[in-house]
């Protein structure tokens, strides 16, 4: 067993060195097709956590009545509080909001205005944005209630282009990962096929086909882990020098968790491709 180890690591680094334009080929091949595709996942988290961020500042206002009795104020927070589609609300109080807008409006309007003038406030944020719609139409003629509003145009407008970046970036990174699947095996195929004849002089003098196979799939795992390497050292300088804009900045977590994705692709599709490329050469 450590002889035929011995073997298969020097034949593998023989071979690595000998076809070394080929192995410099195969690697710059993953290293290129696995950036894009590291990049295009990374796009796509950034569209989840922006929709995230916009998620949580989505806001739907109860106004209430500046005459609206305790109980009514009562009532309108207990339902509120047992929505399950209402993740938390905020209630601001008359004077709370008349120290507010004096200091917003200027002195001419807002020293017309008087405490009991103002109406208060349920301020909640919804578990997700289009559940606006739900605690608007449900509140709206409800008992010492004003009016109830949400930022309805945004919503729409802002889960229509979530929902289109993350299709159109989920799209790119599957179609990347098609191309770069393609074009990793057509450069392991063409690398092992300069070598046919080395294969077929070993079945002829009785070598098994996993005796030939191994230092193969160990050249096409190093080929794609040092594609890979070079793809990660990419995605993480493209995440370090060009950092996003603050709701599509990526945290440290997603970027490692992408990096290993790159990495796991590409040790598999250089071990596998090399398995399948060698296939077609095996039979003698």
């Amino acid at each position: 067993m450590r002889v035929y180890f011995r073997y298969a690591v020097k034949e593998t680094l023989s071979n690595l060195w000998r076809n070394r334009m080929m192995t410099i080929a195969a690697v710059l091949t993953v290293a290129v097709s696995l950036s894009l595709v590291g990049s295009a996942l990374l796009l796509k988290q950034s569209a989840a956590q922006a929709s995230s961020q916009w998620e949580q500042g989505t806001r739907v206002t109860v106004w209430m009545e500046p005459t609206a009795s305790a109980g009514e104020i009562a009532n309108i927070q207990t339902q509120l509080h047992n929505l399950p589609i209402v993740k938390r609300c905020q209630y601001r109080t008359q004077a709370q909001d008349y120290v507010e807008m004096k200091n917003t409006l200027p002195p001419s309007e807002s020293n017309i205005l008087k405490p009991s003038q103002i109406p208060t406030k349920f301020s909640c944020v919804p578990t997700v944005p289009s559940d606006a719609f739900t605690v608007q139409s449900t509140f709206m003629h409800q008992p010492g209630v004003l009016t109830v509003t949400a930022p309805e145009q945004q919503i729409r407008e802002m889960n229509h282009v979530i929902r289109i970046l993350q299709i159109v970036f989920l799209a790119l990174a599957l179609v990347l990962l098609l191309s770069a699947t393609v074009l990793i095996l057509n450069t392991i195929r063409m690398a092992i096929f300069s070598r046919r004849r080395e294969v077929s002089v070993m079945k002829l003098v009785g070598a098994t086909n996993w005796f030939i196979r191994i230092p193969y799939i160990t050249e096409g795992f190093i080929q794609g882990l040092l594609g890979s390497a070079v793809a990660i050292g990419a995605v993480t300088a493209l995440h370090v020098w060009y950092p996003l804009h603050n709701e599509f900045q990526l945290s440290t977590s997603a970027l490692i968790g992408t990096n290993i994705v790159v990495l796991i692709v590409g040790v598999v599709i250089g071990s596998v491709g090399s398995a399948i490329a060698i296939r077609r050469f095996l039979d003698v």
